[in-house]
């Protein structure tokens, strides 16, 4: 399976990556002159979160620390400010955007019906990238939105659906205490979600023969010499449960950027060398997350993952033998496309994806994201990162070591 990343590099030699060590305050300030902003905070300040409605309702950036605090969102600064649309994808960056898939196949909704499996005709679905979401409700710690949405896939299948998205900005000690984890005195922290639902507003049901949809988080993050992903995965035998990961969607990822061992994935976050990789769903947990041991961040994702769902939606570029044998979670590292290639940014994404969704008419299934940050002393992150990861932090830095 491939993912819209393919399009990287054509965009990036048109572009210029932007590096910044930005605030929350640098970050809103510079979003909202360019875009509406929603802003949710807790009743400290401490704990923020910075929505775009016009931008999909996606989640931009946050912070634990107030307006001075570490914005942990990556945001596309040059694409934003130059004010212009470009062809494919708009990447305007962000920690949680509301996507569908799949991608490629003759389930398409990024390739017309009949269209080559070719970068020329690749597009994002406007309605996945330029086009608004409408606010349908506000408060302090949540915004809700909608939007409607006509899709016609590659093999001619017309998809109506209604989407619905709510992001909230969640109480970081309930959302560590639902996993059976505390937040301890002294470490800094923002808990967010967003609650994503699509309904089958047309007259035909959808079915395997004619195309399924699924909803597909993805979250960028800044990257780190020192930034690692983590992802827990189920043990067992390759003939049993099939590979450990895919990491084969561009060039294979080298052996020392990528590790998997004791239950773990490790996947380097420094967005100096383009990749990706994904887990089935024999192999996929419903979480994953990333350290940073420079800016002493922790970072845990968890998602919705329906116990014995088996159908995922399969995004390679091809007709498919298998279009519903996809990937679960996602990471993606960026990094220059060819050497000496400009990269599209300093980013790294945490992804993952609903189940592929066959819903008869007026039915409708949800997918939820949640993302928590933690920042502080490592003896204090440590503890956390074992319960959530099953790792430490000593073994996440040095999960590369020779």
């Amino acid at each position: 399976m491939k993912s819209c990343q393919l399009v990287f590099p054509v965009l990036a030699l048109a572009m210029t990556a932007f590096t910044h060590a930005a605030t929350f305050s640098d970050d809103l300030a510079f979003l909202k002159k360019h875009t509406p902003v929603v802003v949710l905070a807790d009743a400290t300040g401490q704990a923020k979160v910075a929505v775009a409605p016009a931008w999909q309702g996606r989640i931009m950036t946050s912070t634990a620390g107030g307006g001075a605090g570490t914005s942990y969102g990556w945001v596309n600064r040059e694409l934003i400010a130059s004010g212009q649309l470009v062809p494919h994808i708009n990447v305007f960056g962000g920690e949680d955007r509301f996507w569908l898939g799949p991608e490629g196949g003759q389930f398409s909704i990024f390739f017309a019906k009949g269209a080559k499996f070719e970068l020329e005709h690749w597009f994002t679905p406007a309605a996945l990238d330029t086009e608004p979401f409408e606010v349908v409700s506000q408060s302090s710690d949540r915004v809700a939105f909608r939007r409607a949405i006509e899709l016609v896939n590659y093999s001619g299948f017309r998809l109506n659906l209604e989407a619905t998205r709510e992001v909230r900005l969640l109480r970081t000690a309930d959302a560590l205490a639902a996993r059976q984890l505390a937040l301890p005195a002294g470490v800094a922290a923002v808990a967010f979600e967003s609650v994503n639902t699509i309904k089958n507003t047309g007259t035909a049901a959808w079915r395997k023969d004619t195309g399924l949809l699924s909803i597909w988080i993805l979250g960028m993050f800044n990257a780190s010499p020192s930034a690692t992903v983590v992802v827990p995965f189920a043990l067992g035998a390759e003939s049993a449960l099939g590979p450990i990961v895919n990491d084969t969607y561009f060039s294979k990822i080298p052996g020392d950027r990528l590790v998997a061992k004791d239950g773990v994935v490790y996947f380097r976050a420094d967005a100096n060398h383009r990749g990706k990789i994904g887990l089935s769903p024999r192999r996929a947990r419903p979480l994953l997350g990333s350290y940073d041991a420079d800016s002493h961040t922790l970072t845990l994702v968890t998602f919705t993952m329906p116990t014995g769902a088996t159908d995922y939606v399969n995004s390679m570029w091809e007709i498919q033998k298998a279009p519903f044998a996809g990937d679960v979670v996602n990471s993606y590292n960026d990094g220059p496309p060819s050497p000496g290639a400009k990269q599209l940014g300093r980013f790294f994404e945490l992804e993952s994806s609903s189940p592929a969704l066959a819903l008869t008419p007026g039915a409708s299934a949800t997918h939820a994201h949640q993302t928590i940050h933690l920042q502080g002393d490592e003896a204090k992150l440590d503890p956390l990162a074992r319960a959530a990861l099953g790792v430490s932090l000593a073994q996440i830095k040095n999960a590369f070591a020779r």
